[in-house]
């Protein structure tokens, strides 16, 4: 993985994520440059959990799993650039800071996340990302996320 800009399929991300079904909520993570920015694709599905109660009827994808897919994607993005592939990379929400969710997300769409570091550097375990997600170019969500990435040892 030399080269500045990579991508990660789904393989790649669970080398990297300890995020499973039903709670793995990024498809692929694509123009990854270093630590610094990153775009990951979530295609929403009629048959992910969370649609049979949220709402019978009308599903909408929860606001907190758009917030998840971007954090997500920020985790791939940096353990992509520092090598963490199998390493067990853990990761934590630490704050959640200007969310704002604009446009319902539903079955059928694909939400694009474009995340980008505040605030980090290789070796530190505090991270702060920020970013948006939308759909067919309308802005979902937005919000800024500070988390902890802890690598057992």
């Amino acid at each position: 993985m030399s080269e500045t800009l990579r991508s990660a399929d789904i393989q790649t991300i669970q080398r990297l994520l300890p995020h499973r079904y039903p709670f793995l909520l990024v498809d692929r993570v694509e123009q990854i440059d270093a630590w610094q920015s990153a775009v990951g694709i979530k295609n929403v599905t009629m048959n992910e959990p969370h649609f049979q109660g949220h709402f019978p009827g009308l599903p909408i994808m929860p606001g907190v799993t758009i917030v998840e897919a971007m954090a997500q994607t920020s985790a791939v993005m940096v353990g992509t650039a520092l090598d963490m592939l199998d390493k067990n990379m853990l990761i934590y929400f630490m704050a959640i800071d200007n969310c704002k969710f604009r446009r319902k997300v539903i079955p059928g769409d694909q939400l694009r996340m474009e995340l980008r570091t505040l605030r980090g550097k290789p070796g530190g375990k505090v991270w702060k990302f920020g970013g948006t997600a939308t759909v067919d170019g309308q802005m979902a969500a937005e919000a800024e996320f500070t988390a902890m990435m802890d690598v057992p040892a």
